[in-house]
């Protein structure tokens, strides 16, 4: 069954973009085994991977110096090689029970380089913030590394998931949902027939109307081990996730251990949120994007969704720290305050 969502509201340094803009992240795990490590830099370049989260599983370890420890790292190594052939690989190391899968999934809008880079950043920062864990998967905006002791290749997963957003108001709500769920439909029909990238697609229009004029560039992303119909509803998922939480904003990026959907507005009016402006109550709701129709889908889909989680946000102090809530459904679980300058991370009440 669905577990539980868990979500940050959050304000975030983006230096790629404007800094009055106000940035939120949405995290779902799979289990409340899950630990998060959340890194975020203030000063980081451009040329650096940006981290969104790590999420470990402490259920399961090894220990040091064992054959699991030994083919986590060879396997790690492995990837960090093909980084720089593809924006994706898999591999598995070892015999059982110490048997390591792995994979690492680029964003297909970033060059080789910044692949390689990534993958190198994730696959070192990984063992840090997971050092015994025999599951692990980390969020770059760039890319995503993850390895396990069960096999997952094939197979369809959508947690744990990240939702990385900035909310800037569009002229006529509405049109710009239909616009959006339009364009995205139409990619997420498309992808798995891609070539020159497999599953991967992406597209730039210029959206013209009479409230005011702006660019539209959306991508989606699978991981080539899916099947076509596994990886529209991964993408189907992964959207709809973002207009639950979000009500579709200015700019998503959603990132799920098997796919990747990324949209962003530009050339807006110039009427930018001001940072200590609260987050609209609502916005229109989407019309639902279709799957291709099955004799029986998959079990998540036919279940009741969780209600949509209460999100808040609270603008920087003078001392340029942060303080959120942490929500589980219309429970507030607890606080976690950052401080921009250097990470400092408690969570009480849990």
């Amino acid at each position: 069954s669905l577990s539980p969502l868990f979500c940050i509201a959050s304000h975030r340094s983006q230096q790629q973009r404007r800094h009055t803009e106000m940035a939120r992240i949405i995290i779902t795990l799979s289990t409340p085994l899950f630990v998060l490590l959340f890194s975020l830099l203030s000063h980081q370049t451009m040329s650096q991977p940006e981290h969104m989260f790590t999420f470990c599983n402490p259920s399961n370890n090894f220990t040091q110096t064992s054959p699991y420890e030994t083919n986590r790292d060879n396997l790690l190594s492995s990837l960090r090689n093909s980084s720089s052939l593809g924006t994706y690989s898999n591999d598995t190391i070892g015999l059982s029970p110490d048997t390591v899968y792995g994979m690492f999934l680029c964003r297909g809008d970033i060059n080789a380089t910044s692949c390689s880079d990534c993958v190198l950043t994730a696959t070192t920062e990984i063992v840090t913030n997971c050092t015994l864990n025999k599951r692990a998967v980390i969020y770059y905006e760039e890319c995503m590394v993850r390895y396990s002791n069960v096999s997952f290749f094939s197979e369809l997963e959508v947690r744990p998931s990240i939702v990385l957003y900035l909310d800037r108001p569009v002229p006529n709500p509405k049109r710009f949902n239909q616009t959006l769920s339009d364009k995205l439909n139409q990619l997420i029909v498309n992808v798995s027939s891609s070539s020159l990238i497999p599953y991967f697609l992406e597209d730039q229009e210029r959206v013209t109307q009479a409230e005011g004029s702006y660019d539209l560039e959306s991508m989606v992303q699978c991981s080539p081990d899916l099947d076509q119909f596994n990886c529209t509803v991964c993408l189907t998922v992964a959207f709809l996730r973002a207009s639950t939480c979000c009500g579709l904003p200015s700019f998503a990026q959603i990132f799920t251990p098997k796919c990747l959907l990324r949209y962003t507005v530009s050339g807006l009016p110039s009427s930018p949120l001001s940072p200590t402006s609260p987050p609209p109550l609502s916005s229109p709701s989407p019309p639902p994007l279709s799957l291709p129709p099955v004799s029986a889908p998959p079990p998540f889909l036919t279940e009741t969704p969780p209600s949509p989680p209460l999100l808040f946000t609270r603008p920087p102090n003078p001392s340029g720290s942060s303080s959120f809530s942490v929500i589980k459904g219309n429970e507030i679980f607890g606080r976690l305050v950052v401080t921009m300058t250097a990470l400092v991370f408690a969570l009480v009440n849990l």
